[in-house]
């Protein structure tokens, strides 16, 4: 079993050890009006993205080391075993942009495995969890130019002008299952935005997760130790702490339903009994058993998801499942 490294806390002194830092300022949102209209919808949600302050990106972390939670050690294990072929599809000296970096811990697979990589940018919207991961990456691959830039990857991003882009290939990396939190239209929107950056002749190598087993599916989202479940009920203390929202947090329980016909688990917080949440003078009523829903993630086949990135003018050149069939990683290519 991998064991993947603890989160520490982000330092002062992180931004130096980098060759560069671009920090865009993005939006991550304005909370209080997306919470107003989230919870004014029928059914009421809230989007994913206001799981990851501080804590939620450590308890994130904290359920990739979970024992149910097989997306992380499946992908790391792959990546150990195709090192050699994703050396020999980039050739040397190249150019790696990861979108969503967050702990950056399975680039370091990436990096090992590439011949002479010239360049490693990360690419997150937390910036001070970014700082910290990069400025680790930067003091173990001191070969490598190392660079961070803080910046919404659902939006078009300009890459600094300090990125060297030298020689070798633009690969892009997107591990895990980020990109099945989106809707099929909106993953084709990130995956263009990605050709945009590494441009004609650049890769991308991504994750997909795969369909299987419901009960499998369910497990790794909702722990025995209860770690997804407080990563969801976090974004009820960030109401409370930070919108000055009136609500009971033991009025709401963790859920996670597979939807069938979407191939997709949802992660909701569900009313144990009738009760109200009062946000900037409003007040939202919930009745037994009615949720807040919080998260997608799709789940694809090989095929189903190289339709998607077809849409935005990959082709397909390698794919890789282990032996369980659990996950995918994708070699996609630009012409």
């Amino acid at each position: 079993m991998t064991l993947l490294p603890e989160t520490r806390q982000p330092h002062e002194s992180d931004e130096k050890h980098l060759h560069y830092f671009a920090d865009y300022e993005p939006s991550t949102g304005d909370f209080l009006t997306d919470t107003l209209a989230g919870l004014a919808r029928s059914p009421k949600s809230i989007s994913p993205k206001y799981f990851y302050d501080q804590k939620g990106s450590a308890l994130f972390d904290e359920i990739c080391r979970t024992p149910e939670y097989y997306v992380t050690r499946t992908e790391l294990a792959l990546l150990d075993s195709i090192g050699p072929e994703i050396a020999s599809l980039t050739g040397p000296d190249a150019v790696v942009v990861e979108w969503g970096s967050g702990s950056s811990w399975k680039v370091r697979k990436l990096l090992d495995a590439l011949d002479r990589p010239a360049e490693y940018i990360a690419i997150d919207i937390s910036r001070e969890h970014l700082l910290a991961a990069a400025a680790d990456i930067a003091k173990d691959y001191r070969d490598v130019k190392i660079g961070a830039v803080c910046a919404d990857f659902l939006e078009h991003i300009t890459l600094p002008d300090k990125a060297i882009f030298g020689k070798g290939r633009k690969l892009g990396f997107l591990p895990g299952s980020t990109i099945g939190n989106f809707a099929p239209d909106t993953a084709a929107r990130i995956l263009r935005r990605i050709a945009e950056v590494v441009g004609s002749g650049g890769a991308l190598l991504i994750g997909a997760d795969l369909q299987k087993d419901e009960s499998r599916l369910l497990a790794a989202y909702d722990d025995a130790g209860g770690v997804t479940a407080e990563f969801n009920l976090n974004v009820l203390d960030r109401m409370t702490v930070e919108l000055g929202a009136k609500l009971d947090r033991d009025a709401f329980a963790h859920e996670v339903r597979y939807n069938k016909d979407a191939h997709r688990i949802e992660m909701h917080l569900r009313a144990k009994y009738a009760t109200t949440i009062e946000v900037s003078g409003k007040s939202f009523a919930f009745a037994e058993g009615e949720t807040i829903h919080s998260e997608n993630s799709h789940k694809f086949t090989p095929d189903s998801f190289q339709a998607i990135a077809a849409q935005a003018g990959f082709e397909r050149q390698k794919v890789w499942t282990d032996a369980d069939n659990l996950f995918s990683l994708h070699y996609l290519v630009l012409p």
